[in-house]
């Protein structure tokens, strides 16, 4: 490897770690707060906390694993076990995460859609039944190329490490059992498009019509209380407690808009300008391609913590421990100005 592509690989290394080593420890303690918040209060010990305890631990490890992910897309020098661990690992904490949560937002979804069958949900009579669906399917595709649906044995990927053998001639990949460790080599066109099309694609499409549909029951919902509030009331106009509804929906609206464009948006530009490349069979930026895998990623791992840090239950012990130290400091601070007056 000469010096301007190992110099290449270190920077982009580095701007791999610049950028989420911040995001990943952000979601790891974010991830904690919420699960320590529903450990301490036995009024969540229930199945549908469960389900989204269970998000929370496959967000945790996409947090732990989001500095590797970025890493499958940069050729390396490791052996045939190390390469398949180094891609088949993160795929799977990443499409485990995926199913986590459709779980939970099916379950959502059913609870207000159809609230008299919800306790009667198949999910809800076979809880270990339901983790195994989530975590089991995942694990068993992921690990598809280590059972041979790979292209280790396709074209010359020596490159790299023939490469490095101008720097150092010791660096011998037949001697040290190392190769030429890529994306390429591990995951076949075939599994990247079925990942992305056949997997992905649908699952976000089908988070995306559960929350819409849920936000158009909502708007019935509050335009048959709207009716009966004015049918009571008798008036023609909107009240002041019709119109704080509305705004509040609208709220919601927005809230949600937001938090789809901010979170899926980037994650799914990123996708799709990688599978253009990889049609066109074109190399393109390092530095570009760093940059989308990080925040595309990183943007869709925040789902869980928008969807916990919302509700108080999930923050409550972080907010009484919070009030706690800051009266603890605030007794200290009068101490210390009482005995210095």
């Amino acid at each position: 490897m000469d010096c301007n592509d190992s110099h290449a690989l270190f920077s982009g290394e580095q701007l791999i770690y610049a950028i989420t080593i911040p995001l990943s420890t952000s979601i790891i303690l974010a991830n904690l707060l919420i699960i320590v918040g529903i450990a301490w209060n036995c009024q969540l010990h229930n199945t549908p906390n469960y389900f989204f305890l269970s998000l929370l631990v496959a967000d945790l490890c996409t947090g732990v694993a989001l500095p590797f992910i970025p890493l499958m897309g940069v050729n390396r020098e490791l052996s045939f076990n190390s390469c398949m661990v180094a891609h088949i690992f993160p795929n799977f904490l990443f499409l485990s995460f995926l199913l986590n949560l459709v779980m939970v937002h099916y379950e959502r979804f059913i609870y207000i859609v159809d609230p008299l069958h919800y306790n009667n949900l198949w999910m809800h009579r076979s809880f270990p039944l339901a983790l195994l669906v989530v975590w089991a399917p995942p694990l068993l595709y992921a690990s598809l190329p280590a059972f041979g649906w790979n292209n280790w044995t396709g074209p010359d990927w020596d490159d790299c490490c023939a490469s490095s053998q101008k720097m150092m001639p010791l660096s011998n990949c037949s001697t040290n059992g190392t190769s030429c460790c890529s994306y390429r080599r591990v995951f076949p066109n075939a599994f990247i498009y079925l990942e992305v099309y056949g997997l992905v694609l649908p699952a976000i499409l089908t988070i995306a019509g559960m929350t819409g549909r849920v936000l158009w029951i909502t708007r019935g919902q509050l335009k048959d209380i709207c009716r009966l509030h004015r049918s009571v009331e008798r008036g023609s106009q909107a009240s002041d407690q019709e119109q704080r509804l509305n705004l509040r929906y609208t709220r919601c609206v927005v809230a949600v808009s937001l938090t789809f464009l901010a979170c899926w948006v980037p994650y799914l530009i990123y996708m799709h300008v990688c599978i253009a490349f990889l049609i066109s069979d074109t190399k393109w930026s390092s530095t570009t391609h760093i940059v989308l895998s990080c925040t595309g990623i990183g943007s869709m791992a925040v789902v869980p913590l928008v969807l916990g840090l919302a509700n108080r239950q999930y923050t409550e012990p972080a907010y009484k421990l919070l009030q706690k130290l800051r009266d603890r400091w605030r007794r200290r601070t009068q101490g210390a100005e009482e005995v210095a007056v």
